[in-house]
């Protein structure tokens, strides 16, 4: 057991360390209670990735119209080497870490510059994260990677103290899928976890043609439509729902005002709509949507704002020639 930062290893194998909810997060039960029993009804759109749901996205990833991934990961690799050297971090620690593809082109990065450092990838699925960190430790042997079972929603107080320079990693542009008040709120929360000197890399998709954002949303494959309608799955498997998904159509829209995607389900006649677990019920009228999604897009000034709002400065802005996307690289000061 490694004492100062509370992390440990088993028999040689990785092991996620579980971090401690700062504040309680309502479950499905809840915000199903809350969200969908009554109009506008909707659901967080953290229930999508179920196992269907996550090989699902995957999926989106690879279609021509949905950009972000690749144009993420484009950029990150072409400024890598720069992220590294401007910063020098002893941890990377990324909120909801995923399969940390992207992140791995940092780590090429380190290894052509002679630079060792531990990485954290924190998220809530405990199978999927092992093997993601299993997979980079095979990868990189000179990596020490330290995963964190939690959710990062719940709070950063209780992750494990670090002795050297942190960079906290949000990518995917997962920021615009908090409203701007969730989103300010919780860049602060990991301010509150930064010492001076240390830096944050943040991902974020750009306001562009809304051509290409519908598109992004509404391929031509379907494959969206099928990843929003898993979520009645979700629902039936979870709570004894009996939500047919065939009643229900996917509607992926731009909103030119907010700056931002609204992905639905629409109910495609009235019925109603029955939660056994719940002992509960409602009635949907043809027509009648339920917000599954929002996912803001950004100018670069809201981008400079959020962060300089919070307390940090920004180090570095790296975007691509189209400007379709953002890693802004930002530090306390």
């Amino acid at each position: 057991m490694d004492t100062i930062t509370g992390f440990s290893r088993h028999s040689g194998a990785l092991r996620c360390v579980p971090v401690v909810p700062a504040r309680h997060v309502p479950g499905l039960a809840d915000d199903v209670r809350e969200g969908l029993l009554e109009p506008p009804r909707s659901l967080p759109p953290k229930y999508f990735y179920d196992e269907r749901g996550a090989a699902l996205f995957n999926r989106i990833c690879e279609t021509p119209e949905y950009y972000l991934t690749r144009t993420e990961d484009a950029l990150l690799r072409q400024c890598s080497a720069d992220i590294i050297a401007l910063t020098c971090p002893d941890y990377l620690i990324e909120l909801g870490s995923g399969s940390s593809g992207k992140t791995a082109n940092l780590f090429d990065a380190c290894e052509r510059q002679g630079h060792t450092c531990i990485y954290s990838p924190f998220d809530i699925c405990e199978p999927a994260l092992a093997e993601a960190a299993g997979k980079l430790q095979d990868d990189y042997e000179w990596l020490d990677v330290r995963p964190l079972l939690g959710d990062y929603h719940a709070g950063l107080d209780h992750l494990p103290d670090y002795a050297g320079v942190k960079m906290f990693l949000f990518l995917g542009s997962t920021i615009g899928n908090f409203t701007p008040g969730e989103a300010r709120a919780f860049i602060g929360g990991i301010r509150q976890r930064m010492e001076p000197g240390d830096f944050l890399l943040l991902g974020a998709d750009r306001v562009k043609d809304p051509t290409v954002l519908n598109a992004a949303y509404n391929d031509a494959q379907g494959i969206t439509a099928l990843f929003n309608l898993n979520v009645l799955q979700v629902l039936n498997r979870e709570l004894g729902a009996d939500f047919r998904a065939d009643n229900f159509a996917h509607l992926a829209v731009y909103n030119n005002e907010l700056n931002r995607i609204e992905m639905y389900l629409v109910s495609r006649l009235d019925q109603e709509i029955t939660l056994g677990r719940l002992d509960a019920g409602f009635t949907l009228e043809r027509g009648e949507r339920i917000l599954t999604e929002l996912s803001y897009k950004f100018y670069f000034d809201e981008l400079e704002t959020l962060l300089e709002d919070s307390g940090l400065e920004i180090v570095r802005h790296f975007e691509p020639d189209n400007r379709y996307f953002s890693l802004v690289l930002a530090r306390r000061e």
